[in-house]
């Protein structure tokens, strides 16, 4: 069975390595975001925050983030040094961020784990997934969490076996150094190797291997003859 630690390097940075161990599969990590959230002990931040950006919940906010002038954060919420939270995000609870983050203008963010270096800038839904170290992810990337009959997700290995996640809502699993094209859709229990990219435009499943590219072929053109 795929191992976390085969996507990702959990980072130094952030207090819950003892909750992410490196030898569940990376979907495993998952509900784990609300368990490490709910032990973590918060302290009032001191920071001064900008009329326009609400705050709701236990909300941890290192004292480097550099804050929006609108927004909403609701917790639990980790967001770790160094993190840009740009005009217009909205993060929906659950959400870990660890160092030198970007959580861009106008992204939705729900029940989700982002190690060191993520970059996600511009108009993006990122919902029960895991974007490892350095992953970015081009403008209006949606990673879709539920399935059409909204059954549970189920992955598709390297290997070509299936594996059931009991997972009703899971969205992608980007590894680390990975890159998405503006504008690709990572379907639900979608997984992406380390630095695996995708180009854009385009609607993806199953498992990209390890620092290959996935892309869609060119339809095939009919030109009438001109007799």
């Amino acid at each position: 069975m795929l191992k976390a630690s085969e996507l990702f390097e959990f980072p130094e940075s952030l207090p819950f390595s003892a909750i992410f161990r490196p030898e569940l599969a990376p979907w495993e990590w998952l509900p784990l975001i609300k368990k490490a959230l709910g032990e973590y002990v918060y302290t009032e931040s001191q920071m001064e925050k900008p009329c326009g950006l609400h705050i709701e919940g236990d909300v941890y906010i290192h004292p480097t983030v550099k804050l929006p002038p609108f927004g909403l954060i609701q917790g639990p919420a980790y967001i770790g040094e160094g993190c840009e939270l740009r005009p217009g995000v909205f993060i929906r609870g659950n959400v870990i961020a660890g160092q030198g983050c970007v959580l861009g203008n106008s992204c939705e963010f729900k029940n989700s784990l982002l190690l060191d270096g993520v970059q996600v800038p511009h108009f993006s839904y990122v919902g029960d997934s895991i974007l490892g170290n350095g992953a970015h992810l081009g403008a209006g990337v949606i990673c879709s969490n539920l399935r059409l009959d909204q059954a549970d997700v189920t992955v598709a290995l390297q290997d070509g076996t299936r594996q059931t996640t009991k997972l009703r809502k899971l969205g992608a699993l980007v590894g680390d150094q990975a890159e998405v094209g503006c504008n690709a859709v990572l379907n639900p229990g979608s997984i992406l190797g380390k630095r695996a990219l995708v180009m854009p435009s385009i609607a993806i499943s199953g498992t990209i291997t390890a620092n290959s590219v996935a892309y869609q072929k060119e339809p095939t053109l009919s030109v009438p003859r001109m007799d």
